[in-house]
C-alpha cells in the first residue's frame, strides 16, 4: 500500500460522511431517515424559469424571522406549475391569499401562494401539471406578481432552488 491510500481512503470516507448528514437530509436523495423524491424530479413552478426577486433565507429558529421559500417574479395570470408530482393537501384560502400545498412523498411538502387553485384536495398531480393562475398581491414583490415556492421536509423549512441543481459529489486527486 502506498502512503497515498490510506489519504485517499480517509477523503473519500470523510467526503461520503458530509454527502449523508449535511446534503442528503435537505435533498431527499434517498439517505436520509425521511426520504423523498431525488432533486432531480423536481422542475420550475411556473414557465419559462423565472427570476428570483428574494432568495430562502433560513430562520434561526421555528419562530424566528426568515423567508421560508423563494418569490419568483412573473406577470398575474401564469399558469402555475406542480414542481413534482404528489398529492394536493390544500388547496384554498389562507387569510387573504389562495395556497396550494402538495405532498411529495412521506415528508415533503411544497407550496404556492399566492394562486387561484385549479385542483383538489386529494388530487394527484404530475410534476409540471398546472395547479393554478398566479394572482398579484405579493407584499414585497418587485414585479407586476410575485409566487412564493416554499418546501418543508416534515416541520424544517428548505431551500427550493437546490431541488432543481442534482448535487454533484467529485474526487479530485490529492
Amino acid at each position: 500500500m502506498t502512503s497515498d491510500q490510506p489519504r485517499f481512503r480517509l477523503l473519500f470516507i470523510v467526503a461520503a460522511i458530509v454527502l449523508m448528514t449535511v446534503a442528503a437530509p435537505g435533498l431527499g436523495l434517498g439517505l436520509s431517515a425521511a426520504p423523498g423524491p431525488p432533486a432531480s424530479s423536481f422542475t420550475w413552478p411556473l414557465d419559462p424559469p423565472p427570476t428570483v426577486s428574494r432568495p430562502f433565507e433560513q430562520p434561526p429558529g421555528p419562530y424566528a424571522a426568515g423567508h421560508r421559500g423563494v418569490d419568483l417574479v412573473a406577470e398575474p395570470g401564469a399558469r402555475v406549475l406542480a414542481a413534482a408530482s404528489g398529492t394536493v393537501v390544500f388547496a384554498g384560502r389562507v387569510v387573504d391569499r389562495g395556497v396550494v400545498s402538495i405532498r411529495h412523498g412521506p415528508a415533503l411538502r411544497s407550496t404556492y401562494e399566492p394562486l387561484e387553485p385549479s385542483v383538489g384536495v386529494g388530487e394527484e398531480v404530475a410534476a409540471g401539471q398546472v395547479i393554478g393562475t398566479l394572482l398579484a398581491g405579493h407584499r414585497g414583490c418587485p414585479g407586476p406578481a410575485c409566487l412564493h415556492w416554499g418546501l418543508r421536509r416534515g416541520g424544517a423549512y428548505l431551500d427550493p432552488l437546490l431541488t432543481l441543481t442534482p448535487l454533484r459529489v467529485r474526487l479530485l486527486p490529492h
